[in-house]
This record gives C-alpha cells, structure tokens and sequence, in this order.
C-alpha cells in the first residue's frame, strides 16, 4: 500500500524537464575558497526586517562575534565572517537586479581568521524545543535554499500546529546547481544530525529527505547515515523535474497532501527545511558556530574552471570567478542562483550572501535569445504551471493594467517558477511580468499603508492637540471659577465687616 501512494503522489502538476548541465560540477568536490581582503554583510539578507547593526567604523571584530542583531520577530542576526577591522558600515550595491545600494557592513580582513567566543554548546538530545529554537535564532540560521525564511521561526511552528513530518529538501531542481548534492555525498552525517536536532525542536516523529532521481550518490550517503538524533530518516526519490524543490510541490510529491492557496505547510502538519539549513543547525547546536559560510555552486560554459566552493558569507562574487579561472568569454548572463529563479547581476563586486547557491556565466550559446511575439493563446504555459494557473490570461490583465483582476485570477498564488517563460514559444517573459506586478501591488499595499499611517498620525496628533486645548480650557475655567470663588469671599467678608455692629464704637474710640 505505501509503494501504491508512493507511485500514486510521486508526480506534481505540471513542471518543465530543461536540460540540468549539472555534470559542469557534480563530480567537483567542494573546496574552500581562501580568506578575501574584504567581506561586505547586508544587513537584509533574510525575509523581514533588517538587523540592527551593533559595530562602528575602526571597531576590531573576531569570527563569529555578532555585529548586527535581529530586528522584530521575522529577521535574523548578522556575525562577522573572519577577524579584522570594520572599514564602513554605510550603504553597498546588492546582491539583486536593480544594483540599489543597501545598508552594509565592511570587514577588512587581518587575516588571522580569529576565532571569538563561540555560542554555548548544546547537548540536543537534552536540550528543551525551546533551547535548540532560540540557539537557532543566536546563529543567524534562515533558509539557505534561497527563501532566507529565519529557520527559528519555522521551528517555533510547533506552538501552533499538530506538526508529524519534516522534509529534508535536497531535490536541487535548479539547473547547473550541484553545490547541495555534494554537501550530501561528503557531509550527510552532518546532515542527519542537523535534521534530528531540528526534528526534536519541531516535535515530530517523521523525517524525509526528498532526493532528485539523478543524484544517486547523495541518496546513497544519506541512506548509510540514516539515523539522526535517533529519528529514522526515510530517503525519498522524486522525479528529475522542475520544480520539484518548490516547498509545496515538494510536498504533495513526497506526502501525497496538497497544501490550500495561501495556506502553509505547516496546517498540514508538514515543514520543509534545506538539507543546508541542517548542516547549519548542527554546527550551530553542536559547536557554537552561527551561519558564516556556506556552500555555492560555480559553473556554466562562461567559468574556466567549474566548482564547489564553501564561501565566507560576504566574499566578493569576482574573487570566486577568479579562484575559478576568470572567464573563457564575456558571459552573456550573470546569475545569482539558477538559470530558472537566479537574479541576473552587472556588478561582480556584489556580495555572496546566506541565501546564495550558486553564480552562473552562462555564454550566449546558454542563452535563448528569442524576439517577443504576441500570444497565440496555445495553452501550453497552462500545461506546465505547477500551481494551476492560467498565465496568458494573468498576463493579459496585467498587459491590460488591471491588477485587481490579476489578482482575482491567481497572480499571489504564482510562485515566480519560470516554467511558464520556459515553455513559451512566443518568447513572452510572463514571469517577469508577474513579478513586475506583484511589485506595483506590493508597492500600492505599501502606499496605502503609508496613508492610513499617515491618517492616524494625523488623526492622533488632532486628538493630542484638541485634548490639550480642552485641558487648557478646563484649566482656565478652573482658573476664572476660584477667582470669582475668591472674589465673591472677599466680597462677602467686607459685607460681614461693614455691617457689625460691634465695629463701630471701636472707631469710633479710635477717633
């Protein structure tokens, strides 16, 4: 019966096979990259709010020592990657397509790599759910997959939900990304371990690790290290299809439950983390090291020497194409991440952060380079849609400007995949449209946001203003009545005085 729903539940709707050009880096080993002059740490490198920055310019910091502290329940802290001095703490192009500068902080390295206190160790198997979740926060720890999520807050999901099921997601669909399949071949004891620690924190029983039919060595790995804190860990094979990462899809393949439009995971009892993100929970837990280094894939035809390198977090991306031979050409398309969901960058001087995975140079022979044409309503980017959207119809609302329409039609539900841009033979780029949307909504939102704020300030500040007068009114009333009080008493004594009689004959002796 379970090799029955196995099959049954195996498959996601839609999804598109583009060629994986893994084997660029899947036989590459990961190698550490040496120490950069310079590192440079965003403050924004997590969904939510950014940290606080807790260091000056000309501050002396050692590794690992906190520098910027999480802001508000949804962020994350900020550690210094190696020792040195800090040179700047101001603003830096980011690591993102528009290139706007972000606030920054610039480390240069004295390079001793000194190590400062580390966070106290804890013992997992003793530790409260509490314990591991909070030392999880201290760490830095977000999703490394590329959603940056902080992974505390993900593992404090147990107060709110009846949670049975963590998925390890090690799929890696992105083409050209090999960086997670190696971490799995050459640290999967790590990986159980972490995935057993963030089990307890999370409370429940299950653990999956959902594995891509095209890397049987990872899957081999974490079978022979299939115990983690003393969870079972179940090896899932799903099929070599994007994109079968995508956390709800993910889900359905490996659980058969289909996560509702706007619903969490979670509701289903089910929470997905990276197989990165565990390997960072057991560094963190076991040895006191928050999340400073990760691993990232170099590849494409444009890179001289394809690799697996493990990166300080804020390492220039020049200095890791120059560690793999510069260029063979001028790339036509510099990504961030993979070819599907990757950020095109221009500036080789942004840096690597938690949630990179990988830089591609891709040549022009990578690139489809293709003249937009009007749609021909085919249907085909319906096929492939793993959300169940009709993405010519979204783009026809938004190409029309009725966003609210879009929105009626499914345009938050979209998880900006690509497929549809993948398959398009009109070469339309639906999902940038989609994304260029969601911006102006995010932006509106953001807008009347700002208005009503506006309006309750306002409004507030009318209340102070007209309390405060009321008061001054109050007090001048107050003011007039006990002076008439006091008046009228003077009034009444002379009265009483003027009319004794027994004052008289003293006058009149006075006289």
């Amino acid at each position: 019966m379970g090799a029955f729903f196995s099959s049954l539940f195996s498959r996601v709707r839609g999804g598109v096979h583009p060629e994986t050009r893994k084997f660029l880096s899947a036989g590459c080993a990961t190698e550490p990259v040496p120490v950069p002059g310079l590192l440079r740490v965003p403050l924004q490198q997590h969904i939510g709010a950014p940290a606080e920055p807790l260091v000056s310019r000309d501050d002396h910091v050692l590794k690992g020592q906190l520098i910027a502290r999480s802001r508000g329940p949804i962020s994350a802290n900020l550690h210094a990657p190696t020792s040195g001095t800090v040179i700047a703490v101001g603003h830096f192009p980011a690591p993102h397509p528009s290139g706007l500068p972000v606030p920054t902080i610039t480390i240069r390295a004295d390079g001793k790599d000194k190590w400062g206190p580390r966070l106290p160790r804890l013992r997992p198997e003793d530790a409260d759910p509490e314990e591991i979740a909070a030392r999880v926060a201290e760490a830095g720890i977000v999703g490394m997959g590329g959603a940056t999520f902080p992974a505390a807050v993900k593992l404090n999901l147990r107060d709110r939900y009846a949670l049975h099921t963590l998925i390890i997601n090690a799929a890696e669909c992105e083409p050209y990304l090999t960086c997670d399949d190696r971490l799995l071949r050459e640290s999967a004891e790590e990986v159980a371990d972490g995935a057993g620690i963030m089990a307890r924190a999370l409370g429940v029983a299950r653990i999956i690790v959902a594995i891509e039919s095209n890397k049987p060595e990872a899957a081999a790995a974490m079978r022979r290290h299939n115990i983690g804190m003393g969870y079972p860990l179940e090896v899932r094979m799903v099929p070599t299809q994007y994109p079968m990462g995508s956390e709800k899809h993910l889900v359905r393949a490996v659980t058969g439950l289909e996560t509702p439009a706007r619903a969490l995971t979670a509701e289903l009892g089910v929470v997905v983390h990276n197989a990165a993100t565990a390997q960072a929970v057991h560094h963190a837990v076991r040895y006191g090291e928050p999340l400073i280094a990760r691993n990232v894939t170099v590849s494409g035809r444009g890179i001289a020497r394809p690799a697996n390198l493990r990166v300080l977090i804020g390492t220039p991306v020049a200095d890791l194409v120059a560690h793999c031979g510069g260029f063979t050409e001028e790339p036509e398309r510099l990504l961030l991440g993979g070819p599907m969901m990757g950020q095109p960058i221009d500036n080789l001087r942004v840096p690597i952060v938690k949630g990179t995975n990988g830089i591609l140079a891709l040549t022009r022979a990578e690139t489809r380079k293709a003249e937009t044409m009007p749609c021909i309503r085919c249907g085909t980017c319906v096929q492939v849609c793993p959300c169940g959207l009709t993405p010519f119809e979204l783009n026809a609302r938004i190409q029309a400007d009725d966003l609210e329409g879009a929105t009626r039609v499914g345009l938050m539900d979209c998880v900006s995949c690509g497929c549809c841009s993948f398959i398009c033979p009109s070469s339309i780029p639906l999902v940038q449209g989609f994304n260029f949307a969601k911006g102006k909504l995010a932006e509106k939102d953001a807008r009347k946001h700002q208005q009503e704020e506006t309006r309750r300030l306002a409004e507030a500040r009318t209340a102070r203003e007209e309390a405060i007068a009321e008061a001054k009114r109050a007090a001048m009333a107050k003011r007039k009545a006990d002076m008439a009080a006091k008046k009228t008493r003077e009034e009444d004594a002379a009265a009483q005085g003027a009319g004794d009689p027994s004052a008289e004959p003293q006058a009149e002796a006075v006289k």
